[in-house]
Protein backbone atom coordinates (compact mmCIF):
# COMPACT_ATOMS: atom_id res chain seq x y z
CA UNK A 1 0.00 0.00 0.00
CA UNK A 2 1.38 3.22 -0.82
CA UNK A 3 1.66 5.91 1.65
CA UNK A 4 0.32 9.55 1.60
CA UNK A 5 3.00 11.49 -0.12
CA UNK A 6 3.12 8.83 -2.99
CA UNK A 7 -0.32 9.18 -4.04
CA UNK A 8 -0.05 13.18 -3.87
CA UNK A 9 3.31 12.99 -6.08
CA UNK A 10 1.23 10.86 -8.57
CA UNK A 11 -1.91 13.08 -8.78
CA UNK A 12 0.47 15.77 -9.44
CA UNK A 13 2.01 14.43 -12.29
CA UNK A 14 -0.73 13.18 -13.62
CA UNK A 15 -2.89 16.87 -13.38
CA UNK A 16 0.78 18.35 -14.26
CA UNK A 17 0.56 16.40 -17.71
CA UNK A 18 -3.05 17.17 -18.19
CA UNK A 19 -2.48 20.85 -18.00
CA UNK A 20 0.05 20.59 -20.46
CA UNK A 21 -1.81 18.67 -22.73
CA UNK A 22 -4.28 21.43 -22.40
CA UNK A 23 -2.24 24.33 -22.67
CA UNK A 24 -0.97 22.80 -26.09
CA UNK A 25 -4.38 22.41 -27.16
CA UNK A 26 -5.37 25.94 -26.66
CA UNK A 27 -2.43 27.27 -28.36
CA UNK A 28 -3.58 25.16 -31.51
CA UNK A 29 -6.89 26.59 -31.19
CA UNK A 30 -5.89 30.02 -31.04
CA UNK A 31 -3.77 29.87 -34.10
CA UNK A 32 -6.88 28.16 -36.23
CA UNK A 33 -8.86 30.94 -35.28
CA UNK A 34 -6.62 33.19 -36.30
CA UNK A 35 -5.96 31.82 -39.69
CA UNK A 36 -10.02 31.41 -40.22
CA UNK A 37 -10.38 34.96 -38.65
CA UNK A 38 -7.18 35.71 -42.10
CA UNK A 39 -9.78 33.52 -44.55
CA UNK A 40 -12.57 35.28 -43.48
CA UNK A 41 -11.02 38.91 -44.21
CA UNK A 42 -9.80 38.19 -47.55
CA UNK A 43 -12.94 36.87 -48.37
CA UNK A 44 -14.77 40.32 -47.17
CA UNK A 45 -11.95 41.71 -49.21
CA UNK A 46 -12.63 39.91 -52.89
CA UNK A 47 -15.99 40.67 -51.89
CA UNK A 48 -15.71 44.58 -51.72
CA UNK A 49 -13.40 44.37 -54.76
CA UNK A 50 -15.71 42.38 -56.59
CA UNK A 51 -18.41 45.34 -56.15
CA UNK A 52 -16.29 48.23 -56.89
CA UNK A 53 -16.46 49.53 -53.32
CA UNK A 54 -13.61 50.94 -51.31
CA UNK A 55 -11.71 49.35 -49.16
CA UNK A 56 -12.92 49.86 -45.48
CA UNK A 57 -9.97 50.41 -42.43
CA UNK A 58 -9.83 47.48 -40.79
CA UNK A 59 -11.45 47.19 -37.74
CA UNK A 60 -10.08 47.20 -34.22
CA UNK A 61 -8.56 43.95 -33.78
CA UNK A 62 -10.44 41.83 -31.35
CA UNK A 63 -8.24 40.23 -28.85
CA UNK A 64 -7.10 37.42 -31.24
CA UNK A 65 -3.54 37.58 -28.63
CA UNK A 66 -2.50 33.64 -27.24
CA UNK A 67 -2.34 33.67 -23.91
CA UNK A 68 1.53 34.30 -22.07
CA UNK A 69 2.98 31.38 -22.67
CA UNK A 70 0.81 29.68 -25.12
CA UNK A 71 3.62 30.30 -28.08
CA UNK A 72 6.28 28.56 -25.81
CA UNK A 73 4.09 25.43 -24.15
CA UNK A 74 2.96 24.95 -28.46
CA UNK A 75 7.29 24.72 -29.44
CA UNK A 76 7.61 22.37 -26.07
CA UNK A 77 5.29 19.54 -27.45
CA UNK A 78 6.51 19.81 -30.77
CA UNK A 79 10.15 19.69 -29.72
CA UNK A 80 9.20 16.92 -27.82
CA UNK A 81 7.37 14.76 -30.02
CA UNK A 82 10.02 15.25 -33.17
CA UNK A 83 13.00 16.10 -31.15
CA UNK A 84 15.65 17.11 -34.22
CA UNK A 85 13.73 20.28 -35.72
CA UNK A 86 15.46 23.44 -37.14
CA UNK A 87 13.97 26.54 -36.44
CA UNK A 88 12.84 26.51 -40.35
CA UNK A 89 11.34 23.36 -39.88
CA UNK A 90 9.49 24.14 -36.94
CA UNK A 91 8.11 27.12 -38.67
CA UNK A 92 6.93 24.98 -41.84
CA UNK A 93 5.44 22.94 -39.07
CA UNK A 94 3.18 25.48 -37.22
CA UNK A 95 2.37 26.72 -40.69
CA UNK A 96 3.49 30.19 -39.97
CA UNK A 97 6.26 30.20 -43.04
CA UNK A 98 6.54 33.88 -44.49
CA UNK A 99 4.64 35.43 -41.50
CA UNK A 100 7.78 37.32 -40.13
CA UNK A 101 5.92 38.56 -37.06
CA UNK A 102 5.34 34.89 -36.14
CA UNK A 103 8.51 33.63 -37.24
CA UNK A 104 10.63 36.40 -35.19
CA UNK A 105 7.63 35.25 -32.28
CA UNK A 106 9.04 31.54 -32.60
CA UNK A 107 12.77 32.91 -32.64
CA UNK A 108 12.51 34.80 -29.83
CA UNK A 109 10.33 31.65 -27.72
CA UNK A 110 13.53 29.36 -28.74
CA UNK A 111 15.95 31.89 -27.71
CA UNK A 112 13.95 31.85 -24.16
CA UNK A 113 13.58 28.30 -24.03
CA UNK A 114 17.41 27.62 -24.98
CA UNK A 115 18.36 30.32 -22.12
CA UNK A 116 16.17 28.80 -19.57
CA UNK A 117 17.78 24.97 -20.42
CA UNK A 118 14.55 23.99 -21.47
CA UNK A 119 15.66 22.90 -24.72
CA UNK A 120 18.90 22.47 -26.15
CA UNK A 121 20.44 23.42 -30.16
CA UNK A 122 22.91 20.90 -31.26
CA UNK A 123 23.99 22.03 -34.88
CA UNK A 124 20.80 23.87 -35.19
CA UNK A 125 18.64 20.82 -34.50
CA UNK A 126 16.14 21.53 -31.51
CA UNK A 127 15.77 18.90 -28.02
CA UNK A 128 14.37 18.67 -24.77
CA UNK A 129 17.00 19.49 -22.66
Amino acid sequence: MENFEQMIEKERTRLGALRDDLISQRASIATKLAEIDQELAAIGAYERAKMGKPERAPKAAKNTRAPRGAKREELLSLIEDTPGLTRGEIIEKLGIKGDKSQEQSISNALATLKKTGTIAATDGKYAIA
